[in-house]
This record gives structure tokens, C-alpha cells and sequence, in this order.
């Protein structure tokens, strides 16, 4: 079995609400740091010391547990490829709980590795016992996701940390490209250091609103990243998302800003889902789960046809009749909602 990236249709036009994505766009310092490059920065290789060292000191880890990557996908690809390329397994697996993010299981078959699907419980909880028992010598790879992607509920540090210690040989590679908005991450975590095995792995597309220059980094001990940084290219990061990823770390007004407008969002959003008689999962992401049932494709296209992308997420394992739809600036959120109410209530 082959696994593929399901990528989604990306309009130029419209309200995007099925990526994602940050609605409101970057800082608009981002955007005067490119502007101010010239000509020279243009025709040198980049130099991130700046821009790793901005990015360490808002995670709270010295520079010399930081990777930057192009984006968080080059990331996955790279601690994949170092998990199966450096180890010493006769047959390496990758153990994905599923429902997950694509590039996972992606990334970890191309590498060579065979991959292990561990789905979650019911209402999507998270199966502890049901991982433990999946690994073996042979699991070279585990890739956790929290806030998960689409439910948007997060993992027990407390369950990472028991994964990380019964498989202290296999990379326990976290995903927290959400963990912005859940506030809650390993890295604030003092038992982190006790385990050399795991991987943060964080990304700037989402809260800093850069997902078209591909900004993303993991975090790791220095040994655990050495075989990582084997696999990167020298130069991944171009010129343009360096600076502007140094500019979007140091404008935190804006950052805690977009931060408070999908909070408020998730709530409005909450109150209309339980109006209209439609359950959802309460989310730690930019992003609300909802069962639509029956009606999904209907509300899916209609949605569409007034020029609002939302994501279908049927084919994901447990979400059947599911969409996801991205809360970011409030008033796309608003309108998103009226035309939902329009949807539900006229068919009704």
C-alpha cells in the first residue's frame, strides 16, 4: 500500500476556511522585512544564525536544539528518512495514529518504512494502551499529533512521555503545528530533557501566518538532531522566509492578536454548530470538527457555490460525515456562519 498526500483545491479567490491556514495573513512587518532586502542578500546564501536564534528564544530551548526547516513537511520528510536511513532494523515501522495529518504516513513510506495505522477510540480519544502494545524492536518511528489534525483534541503530555520511555531507540516525533493556539507544548516541559528521543516539531504557517515561505523547525537534543541534519539540504530556508520569520517572532502584538480572534471564532462558531442542532468536537486548534452526517457534501457544495471552501474529512478514519472548517478572523467566521444558517435552515 502506497500512501499519498490527499492535497486539497487552493483557490485564489474566496474564503478559505478548508487549509488552515492564518485568514488574517502575516504581520505586516514580515512583509517591510522583505521589502528591505537588497540586491546582495539576494545573491548570497542565507545566513540564519539571526533567525535560529529568534526562534529558540521563543520556544525557550538553546540554539543548538533547533532545526530550521521548509516548512514543517521538509521536517517530517527529514526525521523519516533519518529514522530508517540510521537505524539498524531489518524491517522499520512507522506508527501513525490515525486519523492524522497525510505527510506522516507519506513521508514514512517513502523513507521505506512500513506503516503501522493505530486508530484512535471512540470520540476520538486517545488509544495510550492501544500504541504501547503496537511497538516493537522493529518500530523505528512514532509520530504523535497534538492538537491532533482534523479533530483538534490534544494528547496527555503524560501519555508522550510513557510512549517516549517504553521506545527510548525509536523517534518519538511530535507534531505541535498547532500548539500555538492550545497553549500547551512540550517544550515548557522540564521531563522533556529526560528523553533524547523525542521531537518537536513546530511550524510558522498557522499563528505567524507564513505558510507561502515555508517556515517550520524541530526541536530536539543535539545528538537526535545530528542524523536529522544529515538528511536537510544546507540551505532550505530562502532568504525571504529567514528575515521574515525573524521579523513575525519579534511582532508578539500581532501574534497575540490572531490568537484572540480564533479563540473568539471557536466560540462564536461553537454557539451556531449547537443552534443548528450539529455536534463538534471542542478544539485546541484554529480549526472546529463538526458532523454534518447525511448532509455533509450538500452543505460542503452549497457552501462553495457562495464562495467558502471548507474541508470534507469523511475519508479520514472515525470521520465520516465530518468537516473541518478553519476559525481564524472573526468576521470570515461570521460569514461563514450566515451562510451555514442559510444552508441548514433554508433546507429545513
Amino acid at each position: 500500500m502506497s500512501y499519498l498526500y490527499e492535497k486539497a483545491p487552493n483557490p485564489s479567490t474566496g474564503l478559505r476556511l478548508h487549509l488552515n491556514e492564518n485568514t488574517g495573513g502575516c504581520s505586516p512587518a514580515v512583509l517591510e522585512a522583505i521589502r528591505r532586502l537588497t540586491a546582495t542578500d539576494m545573491s548570497l546564501y542565507p545566513d540564519y544564525t539571526g533567525t535560529i536564534a529568534a526562534a529558540a528564544a521563543r520556544f525557550g530551548v538553546p540554539s543548538s536544539h533547533l532545526l530550521l526547516t521548509n516548512g514543517l513537511d521538509e521536517g517530517i520528510l527529514a526525521a523519516s528518512l533519518a529514522a530508517v536511513r540510521f537505524g539498524s532494523r531489518s524491517a522499520p515501522e512507522a506508527l501513525v495514529v490515525v486519523p492524522a495529518f497525510d505527510m506522516q504516513a507519506a513521508c514514512a513510506d517513502i523513507a521505506g518504512a512500513r506503516v503501522v495505522e493505530v486508530p484512535l477510540r471512540n470520540d476520538f480519544a486517545f488509544p495510550l494502551e492501544e500504541v504501547l502494545g503496537r511497538m516493537s524492536d522493529e518500530t523505528a518511528i512514532v509520530f504523535l499529533t497534538t492538537p491532533n489534525n482534523p479533530t483538534g483534541i490534544s494528547i496527555p503530555l503524560d501519555d508522550i512521555f510513557r510512549i517516549a520511555a517504553a521506545a527510548p531507540a525509536a523517534i518519538i516525533f511530535v507534531d505541535e503545528a498547532y500548539a500555538d493556539f492550545s497553549g500547551v507544548t512540550l517544550l515548557s516541559d522540564p521531563r522533556l530533557g529526560q528523553h533524547q528521543n523525542i521531537v518537536v516539531g513546530r511550524t510558522f504557517a498557522k499563528a505567524y501566518g507564513m505558510a507561502a515561505l515555508r517556515c517550520g523547525a524541530l526541536v530536539a537534543a543535539p545528538e537526535t538532531l545530528a542524523p536529522i541534519s544529515r538528511v536537510l539540504p544546507p540551505y532550505s530556508l530562502n532568504v525571504a522566509a529567514a528575515a521574515g520569520l525573524r521579523a513575525a517572532l519579534a511582532d508578539t502584538a500581532y501574534f497575540d492578536w490572531y490568537l484572540a480572534q480564533t479563540r473568539e471564532s471557536k466560540r462564536l462558531l461553537y454557539g451556531a454548530l449547537e443552534r443548528l442542532g450539529v455536534p463538534y468536537w471542542t478544539s485546541d486548534a484554529n480549526f472546529v470538527l463538526a458532523r454534518f452526517g447525511a448532509d455533509t457534501r450538500r452543505v460542503c457544495d452549497e457552501l462553495l457555490a457562495k464562495g467558502i471552501y471548507v474541508r470534507d474529512r469523511s475519508k479520514n478514519y472515525g470521520c465520516e460525515g465530518c468537516v473541518r472548517i478553519t476559525t481564524g478572523i472573526v468576521a470570515h467566521t461570521k460569514a461563514c456562519i450566515d451562510s451555514l444558517e442559510e444552508v441548514l435552515c433554508g433546507a429545513r
